[in-house]
């Protein structure tokens, strides 16, 4: 694999940009401490504060632990302690410690009992980043992530996730999603970091080999979300509820950007661990960027990224979210430092000036989330501002290699900083 020094000006080597970036990053993190309750983190509203009703859930306190544990490997003061609490709430009261894995909120108060294959792959990435820190409990989080997820939710058969099953396990869902299998890929580049075994990256290439490499590139570069169990398209899905928050209808441009990025990582994990690595990994990383691209921005006069397309790819539900943008950007910086291509130098400085215009809130703080059709502030489909994890690494990649995974090269940064 070869990375390359764009001959051009780069933003990626701009020391002002560089400063940018990490004040932005301080910025996100000031405003998310307030997540904090007693059984873990909470989601935010727009004005930074928890409501009176809030109450802790995984998905949050995993993604709050993984971003506070990389803010505390930089050495940043303060995030120690909320990495410890992190740690706990995903050790204690949002446990199952009866039949094992997570709920998805602290002791089941909502009553969703299941345990889904994407909140456990956050649970992992959690503790594989408060492993990088060193933080105490996290090594026996870790243990857990991994047996449930060797036990439960890992097909070798299928080479990628089970979907979900209900509280005892006893019965799976006849679903197999793109999105799961995604956050999967990812906890599993981190986890081939902390436990220096390969298998995880095996088992990447195995996901993204089905999902990507045969399913998107089948159906030009765009993501296909949903399946049955024996992994057939199900292209109908959630016709009647579009604009679902994790599994929406159609097409989702924002995830192919992330998988564009999460390839790239992939490609150099396994080359810098001496793995026989395939070339298409890189090729289908562009492909994906490039399509979305031209499918998912300004697509209905407007500027910005549609949340989803339909199978003609026409913007069914046209707000722009928050995430999207941020893994739009990050997509570009990795692909800039893979290939030294000018596009995407373009594409990196263009959804970095749409983010500062309209998502970057300076007056009540954070990201807005989602804004409407006419790039307006909203919440019809993510109210408040709950979401750390996609903003903070937005502002962290540009400034990391693409292997290893970011926690373990923040750690390795700090290790080789002149004192």
């Amino acid at each position: 694999m070869d990375t390359f020094q764009p001959a051009f000006s780069s933003w990626l080597n701009a020391p002002a940009h560089q400063q940018w970036l990490a004040a932005e990053g301080l910025r996100l993190l000031a405003f998310a401490k307030a997540s904090k309750l007693p059984d873990g983190f909470g989601n935010l509203d727009e004005k930074g504060q928890l409501p009176a009703n809030a109450h802790a859930e995984t998905m949050n306190t995993a993604r709050m632990t993984h971003s506070f544990a990389m803010a505390h490997i930089q050495g940043l003061p303060g995030f120690a302690e909320l990495v410890d609490h992190g740690v706990q709430a995903l050790n204690g009261p949002l446990k199952d410690a009866k039949h094992g894995g997570w709920f998805a909120t602290a002791h089941h108060r909502d009553d969703n009992t299941g345990k889904a294959a994407y909140l456990h792959a956050f649970v992992a990435l959690a503790a594989s980043s408060a492993v990088a820190a060193q933080r105490p409990g996290a090594q026996a989080l870790l243990d857990d992530a991994i047996h449930i997820i060797d036990t439960h939710f890992w097909s070798e058969e299928e080479g990628a996730m089970r979907e979900s099953f209900n509280r005892d396990w006893s019965e799976e869902e006849a679903y197999r999603g793109a999105n799961s299998n995604m956050h999967a890929t990812e906890a599993f580049l981190a986890l081939a970091d902390v436990t220096d075994d390969h298998r995880w990256l095996v088992r990447a290439q195995r996901i993204v080999e089905r999902v990507i490499h045969g399913h998107a590139a089948a159906n030009d570069y765009l993501v296909v979300e949903h399946f049955d169990r024996d992994w057939q398209p199900l292209r109908e899905y959630n016709h009647d509820n579009p604009a679902d928050g994790f599994r929406p209808y159609g097409t989702t441009p924002g995830h192919g950007f992330e998988w564009a990025r999460l390839l790239l990582h992939l490609e150099a994990a396994r080359v810098r661990a001496g793995m026989l690595t395939p070339g298409w990994l890189a090729t289908d990383a562009q492909k994906l960027f490039d399509h979305n691209c031209r499918h998912g921005w300004n697509v209905d006069g407007a500027p910005g990224i549609v949340y989803t397309l339909d199978w003609d790819n026409r913007a069914v539900v046209r707000h722009r979210l928050h995430w999207t943008h941020c893994e739009a950007s990050a997509a570009a910086s990795a692909l800039l430092k893979r290939t030294g291509d000018e596009q995407y130098e373009t594409w990196y400085r263009l959804f970095w000036e749409f983010c500062d215009s309209h998502f970057i809130d300076r007056c009540d703080g954070s990201w807005h989330h989602e804004l409407d059709p006419q790039n307006r502030p909203s919440a019809d489909i993510w109210a408040g501002k709950p979401d750390l994890y996609h903003a903070w690494q937005a502002v962290l990649i540009p400034r990391l290699p693409l292997a290893p995974s970011m926690a373990t090269a923040l750690g390795q940064l700090s290790q080789s900083a002149p004192v």
